[in-house]
């Protein structure tokens, strides 16, 4: 694909305009950041490392019905994505304390949560990152309460099947559709996304779809009230070891 106008470029991808509107191709990078980019270095071949797993898992999250912005890999480096309009939240599900939270809390690295933690970050590097409530979410407009809702089943819904995925890739065990939700461990699912309309997930950073008059997503489908959502936080009832293995 001939290269086109440069949209934005981040810390790890640079986005062209596509060749449809709508669309965007996305090619990664191989530069390294961590810290909130205070540390900054290039590893040989991560760009390329990076668009396999993110087709991977962006196709794999398909297979289950969750819509995301990936549409498909054009290259080594580059893939066709859908065009989004970003949220600055990022939604974190954690099931073992590891990294700022064990801090926080006092807690060993690696130790199991009694159920998946749900957080909320502002992204901004020039801040740090700093943790959000829902009261600053929605007193600040980001996003509104069916639509944090709709988030936090999102996001648990991904954990569940990740968490499945990393344990059965790291345990060794073979992967199908069918047995690919089995229970698992996950450090951290962090998720951004739209929730205008369908929910759609991004590769980094929360995003939403322009369109506010195309939702299609219903309760049912995503989780439902902020009731029913708090009920399955800690597991599922179909999955009946993932409150012990989160």
């Amino acid at each position: 694909m001939s290269r086109r106008r440069q949209v934005y470029e981040g810390k790890a991808k640079v986005l062209f305009e596509g060749p449809e509107p709508g669309t965007l191709v996305q090619y990664f990078k191989d530069d390294a950041t961590a810290f909130n980019n205070r540390k900054q270095g290039t590893i040989t071949g991560k760009g390329v490392l990076n668009n396999r797993i993110s087709e991977y898992l962006m196709t794999r999250l398909g297979e289950i019905g969750i819509p995301t912005h990936f549409v498909r890999r054009l290259n080594m480096r580059e893939q066709l994505i859908k065009e989004v309009e970003i949220i600055p939240i990022e939604v974190v599900a954690r099931n073992v304390a590891a990294g700022s939270f064990a801090k926080r809390f006092g807690m060993d690295e690696g130790a199991a949560l009694p159920r998946s933690v749900v957080e909320y970050y502002y992204k901004s590097d020039e801040l740090n990152d700093p943790m959000i409530t829902e009261e600053h979410v929605t007193a600040f407009g980001w996003a509104t309460p069916p639509e944090i809702d709709e988030m936090i089943s999102m996001t648990l819904r991904v954990n569940d099947f990740l968490g499945g995925l990393f344990f059965a890739l790291t345990s060794g065990w073979s992967i199908s559709r069918s047995s690919s939700g089995a229970c698992g461990k996950a450090t951290t699912c962090a998720w951004c996304w739209p929730t205008r309309s369908a929910p759609t997930i991004g590769a980094c950073g929360t995003s939403r779809r322009a369109s506010r008059s195309t939702r299609t997503a219903s309760g049912a489908t995503w989780g439902g009230s902020r009731k029913a959502t708090r009920r399955w936080r800690g597991g599922s009832a179909s999955c009946p070891k993932a409150a012990r293995a989160t």
